[in-house]
């Protein structure tokens, strides 16, 4: 049986549909993550699941139990928001006892199960410090204490880790997924970050406009997006406006106005005339002098518009010669400074046979 199972859930506020018959299913341990833009819903469903908000239609079922009728305070669930929510006039030991006092654990027990808790997020030695003594990101580890520390059958982080610095940012990454990993409880996580999402989670949930767009592993959605929102939405990606020529021998034919022939991988369902984008992500493509490339069944003129350089990766901008800007990333893996091509160099753009998709 799912740990929780959302079936044809809808929440309405007014004449605006935030959640609009979302139907989803979390297995037992596993970290799942609502990733979408600003208004997409997701945050709407995490507030449905702690029980801060009710669906207007639909289910919620944790373990088979329908949620709908079970208040917030008596769910098997905890909430991990952004702003960490600490009570500033108790100790750390205090807020992470907090949980317990409430379930009226004995002495005992709340010392135990709070040691317990501290030790696994590694602030046994800041037992007696105040949320003012702390760095950020010990606060947030001090929420995760406090909300792993009644075991909840669920957690729910609440774009968790959007208030913390980069370099901390990636820090807990690492930690959450040790967590979740030695401690086995059903995590459930809310951001707009896509970077965060493809690092911390088993499976993903694109959502757009309230509804979910697509459900899959990771390297799945990056690899493999059923639509162009999603082909966007997760990391860089290049478009380029293409019609189906034929499907022949395992691959397309497309061709791009101004541009020529892509090969591209085939696709079920495609017949010729079928108009839409090519995508292909940065890193697939590579970028030489004007006469290089030509081993590659994909390959086309242009020159260079712009380049970022970010240290272990360069990204050029090219624009090719039917006006579309195709993105390129060059690894500066030679010691010494890279062989930077410069604003106005001719040079060629080529990428596999194999690489890429076409998105009706």
């Amino acid at each position: 049986m799912a740990r929780l199972e959302l079936k044809n859930v809808t929440r309405r506020f007014g004449d605006f549909v935030a959640v609009d018959d979302v139907s989803l299913t979390i297995e037992s341990g596993e970290f799942f993550t609502l990733l979408g833009p600003s208004g997409c819903g997701k945050t709407t469903i995490l507030r449905m699941i702690a029980g801060f908000d009710l669906p207007d239609a639909g289910q919620i079922l944790l373990d088979g139990q329908d949620l709908v009728d079970i208040p917030a305070e008596k769910r098997p669930i905890h909430t991990v928001f952004q702003s960490y929510a600490l009570f500033p006039h108790l100790t750390v030991a205090d807020n992470v006892a907090f949980p317990l006092k409430m379930a009226h654990r004995s002495r005992e027990e709340i010392r135990s199960m709070m040691q317990e808790a501290l030790e696994r997020v590694r602030l046994a030695g800041k037992a007696d410090a105040y949320p003012h003594e702390l760095s950020g990101g010990e606060k947030q580890r001090v929420a995760l204490a406090r909300g792993l520390v009644n075991r909840p059958r669920l957690l729910l982080l609440d774009e968790s880790l959007a208030a913390l610095d980069a370099k901390l940012r990636e820090e807990m990454q690492v930690e959450l997924i040790n967590l979740q990993r030695d401690v086995g409880i059903t995590f459930v996580f809310v951001t707009h970050a896509q970077v965060e999402a493809l690092a911390l989670s088993h499976r993903i949930a694109v959502m757009n406009l309230g509804r979910v767009e697509q459900v899959d592993e990771p390297s799945r959605l990056y690899g493999f997006p059923r639509n162009r929102f999603v082909a966007d939405f997760i990391g860089n990606i290049n478009m380029i406006a293409a019609q189906v020529v034929e499907s022949v021998h395992g691959h397309l034919r497309l061709t791009a106005a101004g541009l020529g022939e892509i090969v591209a991988p085939t696709l079920n369902g495609v017949t010729s005339g079928d108009k839409g984008v090519y995508a292909i992500r940065p890193e697939q493509v590579r970028i030489g002098m004007h006469g290089e490339l030509t081993e590659l069944k994909n390959h086309f003129e242009g020159t260079v518009h712009s380049l970022l350089y970010q240290g272990d990766v360069s990204v050029y901008r090219v624009r090719l010669a039917n006006g579309a800007t195709i993105e390129a990333l060059l690894p500066n893996s030679a010691p010494g400074r890279a062989e930077l091509f410069e604003a106005g160099d001719a040079v060629k753009v080529g990428w596999r046979h194999d690489a890429g998709m076409f998105l009706r």
